[in-house]
């Protein structure tokens, strides 16, 4: 069995992508025990296609996103299922990637409900609705939604047993691993008018282009500790009281760690989950404002 994945990651793109998709390759390995899995990525700026090798996988880097690069990958390497988690293959490419290579599967990674081609379709989103994709995907297709196939690492299971006494003064702020919408210290800033002895946990990666940034405005600040590609996020998580998250992958982690949380939104992609927070009263902010933030928190009364 041979598996190929097709994903990237940047300081622009973001992490999300390529971890889930980790995650997503050593469940494929359990269900095929002999499969030979490569990723298939670009080497763009604020990468971490070295957490791919240090998980064991091999690397396949293209030079651009064009669809003909990926068909020379795939007249080379003869996958028997190619996994898509990219914003810029749509219906028309995985169409013509089909009809090239009939006898792969295709494996469609999908957040926004778009049209796909595909034999296997995922959104692992906790608001994610299976009905519908009915009109936006093939007959044939096998649908996998919400919950109950939400992609989590082993130390989430793990850690989710475990009892850690709360202190009630513990945040956890993880606004994407590579903070796309620059969100960290302003967010911290909010959490000082608190004027509350907090202890914040700051998740991030060297995909943030302004680490340096945070690092500085952190050095002096006993309260805050930067946690840059911790290998215990689920500890993290477990330990808070409250987290400040984007809605997208976080989320389905803290959702699963059953943590309060605020969400606040970054992405376009993110609307729908953003919707079911809404209609579910779950707290959300559809964009950043510090006045609205420091209103919830003091409504919620999650820190004391």
């Amino acid at each position: 069995m041979r598996i190929l994945i097709r994903a990237d990651s940047s300081s622009t793109i973001g992490t999300g992508h390529i971890m889930r998709d980790l995650v997503l390759a050593k469940r494929l390995q359990s269900q095929y025990p002999n499969a030979v899995i490569r990723f298939v990525v670009r080497p763009l700026d604020g990468n971490i296609n070295h957490k791919i090798s240090q998980e064991g996988y091999a690397i396949i880097s293209l030079t651009s996103s064009h669809i003909k690069e990926l068909q020379k990958v795939l007249k080379k390497y003869k996958p028997d299922m190619l996994v898509i988690d990219n914003y810029n293959i749509g219906y028309k490419e995985e169409k013509r990637l089909k009809r090239s290579h009939k006898n792969m599967k295709l494996y469609v990674l999908d957040d926004t409900y778009e049209k796909h081609y595909c034999d296997i379709l995922l959104n692992h989103n906790i608001s994610a609705e299976a009905k519908k994709y009915k009109k936006l995907t093939p007959k044939e297709c096998k649908i996998k939604c919400g919950a109950k196939y939400t992609l989590l690492r082993d130390e989430f299971y793990k850690e989710k047993k475990k009892y850690y006494k709360k202190s009630g003064k513990r945040v956890l702020v993880a606004m994407g691993g590579a903070d796309t919408a620059e969100l960290n210290i302003k967010i911290l800033k909010t959490l000082k008018r608190l004027s509350l002895k907090l202890h914040v946990d700051v998740l991030t990666t060297t995909a943030n282009k302004n680490l340096k940034k945070l690092q500085s405005y952190t050095k002096n600040k006993k309260w805050i500790k930067v946690h840059v590609e911790s290998n215990k996020v689920a500890k993290l998580m477990k330990k808070a009281d409250l987290a400040i998250i984007t809605p997208s992958v976080t989320l389905n982690e803290i959702h699963f760690m059953q943590v309060p949380y605020i969400a606040i939104q970054t992405a376009k992609n993110q609307k729908d989950v953003v919707k079911y927070l809404q209609k579910s009263h779950l707290r959300v902010l559809k964009k950043f404002s510090a006045t609205k933030l420091l209103k919830v928190l003091k409504e919620g009364n999650y820190v004391h």
